[in-house]
């Protein structure tokens, strides 16, 4: 979600005598296929369950068939055939260009002497791999995954150096399947060794040189690793070791997420994750409980070995409390984050020796203002990020918890830390809604000083046109909630600015200012932008998260309801002129927000959506969002998704605002049936006129989620949700817009 000064230029030259092609007079009909069942005393009719897929297996469920290949490839043409069409789309398009190619750039991690990052430029569909000898240094290209793969469709999973810096781990996966396969490059030479760890795999940790598993003396380097059994099994997680140079068959196993027959409560919750140490001494395993509580243990890999395995080696730190714990060890110590008696989160040290609470030193106490987000560690000093308002703020203490004070920032934004434990050099990456996003280097023990650009890229934009407001307004049930709102300096509030309303609302999951250059474009033309810090999200805390899960859920639709009616309410837009846009769990509040409250909005965006609540943990990885939503297989947690479940609440013979769905085919996190059945299910409930009001459905045959998805694709997906908000909401006549 981004300026273009000559925008208008362009599409008065180029397009001056456009129109508008006839779309079709209606979407192509879907087929009812209806499936009755009931579900807890109530039945309830499925009528386009077929457009699920193949649901003869687990390992099938929801694998595309022909017939919906078929049905996908006309409901894609039907898309189109309206999009393509609409005045000024291929103009929108290349005004938008140059704003994506907008470069980005990742603050480095250090090693030696050595920084190694990611950058995209330009042209580029992705980022490629450097590395610098000296921050200041000349960049070397390690790798380019246009050289792997000229289609783009190739990603950078994430990278990984050794703790000498000789080698790179790097995560590769494709058409934004998300199932990286990790590779080894060596630093000096730029050579790829031999090994390959495929099934889903992540480097957590590599030894210190000279380290072997279990702490000892050791010759070869190694790592350890997290990676899929199997590929079409998302609850078949491993926690392995690999020796570099060795067959990836034979490492070591050292946990594993249980299987159904061991723990079927657990089997199919986030299952397992760990923290090690660069010695090989020590493991810090978790386990997640439910989708906000983990059990926690320490191990002493030393200990363990072929004949006494890791679960029997393990110390527990602290099980059955209904709490998050992560961190990382330095030392003996693991300085443990947790909201386990402190709701906005603090800092323990567990000393791993002794890893019980009663021997837990308290490091970093709660802040009862601002919540902490995370750390990192430097020379003798903790980087603690926290969000306050929304907003980061930066805190530095001591090892021991003493205060150091307060890392000067650009200004009031979103900030990360890297840090590296053998200096106080650290990189900061900075954005804002009018900063764009940037990466300077500083020094932890002069928190005062001024941060340092280490990389920025350019912008064909003036961040500062724009103003920056945040807002508070009282949801349904009277709770207040803090928006943001971005629009161009001076814009007269008329009470018919075409709006687009944003939002996410779960996983404790923060939506913090960022900068976006193609928003700018959208600024320029009257337009203004709305987030709000709804329940459900990280912003405030645990509390702030719980009042918005579960049986709470509501809360989220209604926060959410609130801030377009505020909007509203206080001129700055009306329900014809407003727009709502969301993905993933922001893609299930779009359904609820449509199947709510259709009557607020003009237009909707619903993107990688879940929808239908009922049947959603049946595919892929869902079932690890069980503790964030319920399941219907519960008759109590039944109760409360049936009566918000998108697709299960569509009312036939409803005025629907214009509804654009996309979904990718390789999503390994929300499958596209949801968009898919709920498309069909809009289509055929409407009576909206579908040439002025349609529900459209667009499906990425070269896509996921949305992580990795090269450039010319993105490119086009902001064309399409752009055009779409800009027909919707009255900027466009006959000659494009305006």
């Amino acid at each position: 979600m981004k300026r273009s000064g000559t925008l208008s230029l362009v599409c008065g030259l180029a397009l001056a005598a456009s129109v508008l092609a006839a779309p079709p007079a209606a979407p192509p009909p879907t087929e009812k296929r209806p499936v009755t069942e009931t579900i807890h005393g109530r039945t309830m009719t499925d009528e386009y369950r077929w457009l699920e897929g193949d649901n003869s297996d687990e390992k099938n469920m929801g694998a595309v068939t022909p017939e919906v290949s078929a049905w996908t490839d006309a409901q894609n043409a039907y898309t189109r055939s309206v999009l393509d069409n609409l005045p000024g789309r291929a103009a929108l398009e290349a005004a938008l260009r140059p704003l994506m190619e907008v470069g980005s750039v990742s603050a480095p991690a250090m090693r030696g002497n050595l920084y190694f990052y990611t950058k995209r430029e330009g042209k580029e569909n992705q980022p490629r791999i450097f590395v610098r000898e000296g921050a200041s240094g000349e960049p070397r290209l390690l790798f380019d995954p246009a050289q792997f793969d000229y289609t783009g469709l190739t990603a950078i999973g994430g990278i990984a150096p050794s703790q000498d810096g000789k080698y790179l781990a790097v995560g590769l996966y494709r058409a934004g399947d998300e199932n990286t396969t990790v590779y080894i490059i060596e630093t000096a030479t730029g050579e790829w060794l031999t090994d390959q760890i495929e099934g889903k795999a992540s480097v957590t940790e590599w030894l210190e040189p000279g380290a072997a598993l279990g702490g000892g003396a050791g010759h070869t380097p190694g790592f350890f690793y997290e990676k899929l059994a199997d590929v079409k099994n998302p609850y078949s997680a491993q926690i392995k070791f690999h020796v570099l140079g060795s067959n990836p068959k034979g490492d070591r196993l050292l946990f594993r997420q249980y299987t159904v027959e061991e723990n079927k409560d657990l089997a199919q919750t986030w299952g397992p994750g760990a923290a090690l140490s660069k010695t090989g001494r020590w493991m810090v395993l978790s386990y997640w409980t439910g989708g906000a509580a983990q059990d926690i243990w320490a191990v002493d890999l030393a200990k363990a070995d072929a004949t006494r395995p890791v679960n029997e080696a393990r110390k527990v730190i602290k099980v059955g409390a209904s709490n998050k714990f992560s961190g990382d060890i330095h030392g003996d110590t693991f300085y443990m984050l947790t909201d386990y008696g402190a709701p906005n989160l603090r800092i323990v040290g567990v000393n791993l020796n002794h890893p019980e609470e009663s021997a837990w030193t308290e490091i970093v106490p709660e802040n009862k203002n601002a919540v902490l987000k995370g750390y990192g560690i430097a020379k003798d000093l903790l980087a603690c990020v926290y969000e306050e308002k929304a907003a980061t703020k930066i805190r530095l203490f001591t090892m021991d918890g003493k205060d150091k004070g307060e890392l000067k920032l650009p200004g009031i934004g979103t900030a990360s830390i890297s840090t590296q434990d053998d200096r106080t050099e650290a990189f900061l990456t900075f954005t804002s809604f009018n900063y764009p996003s940037t990466v300077f280097r500083v020094d932890l023990a002069k928190p005062d000083a001024d941060p340092v650009v280490w990389e920025k890229p350019a912008v064909p934009v003036d961040p500062t046109t724009v103003e920056v407001k945040q807002v508070t307004y009282s949801s349904t049930d009277g709770t207040p909630v803090t928006m943001f709102i971005v629009h161009k300096k001076g814009l007269a509030l008329d009470g018919n600015r075409p709006t687009i309303l944003s939002g996410y609302g779960g996983f404790d999951i923060s939506l913090t200012p960022t900068f976006s250059a193609t928003l700018f474009q959208w600024f320029d033309r009257g337009g203004v932008f709305a987030m709000p810090n709804l329940r459900g999200g990280g912003e405030y805390g645990k509390a702030w998260h719980e009042g918005g899960m579960r049986e709470k859920k509501q809360n989220v639709f209604d926060d959410m309801i609130a801030a377009g009616e505020w909007l509203c309410k206080n001129g700055y837009t009306n329900p014809k002129r407003l727009g709502a846009m969301g993905g993933s769990n922001g893609g299930l509040l779009m359904g609820a927000l449509m199947t709510q409250k259709p009557e607020l909005f003009a237009a909707i965006v619903c993107q990688v959506p879940l929808l239908d609540m009922l049947r959603y943990q049946n595919f892929l990885m869902a079932r690890y969002w069980v503790g964030e939503y319920g399941t219907a297989e519960k008759a109590d947690e039944f109760a409360w998704l049936v009566k918000y479940s998108p697709y299960q609440n569509i009312t036939a013979g409803v005025k629907y605002p214009a509804i654009l769905f996309t979904a990718g085919e390789n999503d390994t996190r929300v499958h596209a049936l949801h968009a898919r059945k709920m498309a069909a299910a809009m289509q055929a409930a409407t009576t909206s006129d579908p040439a002025a009001k349609p529900v459209l459905l667009w499906v990425d045959r070269e896509a996921g989620h949305g992580q990795g998805k090269p450039l010319n694709l993105r490119i086009r997906d902001a064309a399409d949700a752009r055009i779409f908000f800009m027909w919707q909401l009255g900027m466009l006549d006959g000659a494009g817009p305006r």
